[in-house]
């Protein structure tokens, strides 16, 4: 959540925030964790990412919706649906994933923020 004084700064400055939302399935296990998760099993995985600009006078955008759906499914998408994670990142929680997706996306896009949904009640927000 922003902090008062940014979200005033940021509703001064005309920024807007854009979000899309993906999902993908894959399976993963975590290594060093005591519980359930510590075996192979699969999740629906939902996928948020935002992110910041000033409207185009021109265009009327701040971001297309087509040009992040198309950048996140090339750089993510295309490489976790269906996948195993734990060969791709070695300790695929939630956490370490949304910091690998941000990373994949960052030099693309002007994120702002990054939501990762395990569950549909248990989710991680990064902010890069």
């Amino acid at each position: 959540m922003l902090m008062p004084s940014l979200l005033e700064k940021n509703k001064k400055q005309g920024m807007l925030f854009v979000t899309k939302k993906f999902s993908f399935d894959a399976a993963h296990k975590l290594l060093h964790y005591k519980g359930r998760c510590q075996f192979l099993h699969g999740h629906t995985y939902f996928l948020s990412v935002t992110v910041q600009g000033q409207v185009d006078k021109k265009s009327g955008l701040a971001m297309d919706f087509n040009n992040i759906k198309n950048i996140v499914e090339k750089r993510v998408i295309n490489l976790l649906d269906h996948e195993y994670l734990n060969k791709i990142i070695k300790q695929p929680t939630a956490e370490n994933l949304a910091i690998w997706i941000w990373g994949k996306l960052v030099k693309e896009l002007n994120l702002y923020k990054i939501e990762i949904w395990e569950t549909p009640d248990s989710y991680v927000e990064y902010y890069g």
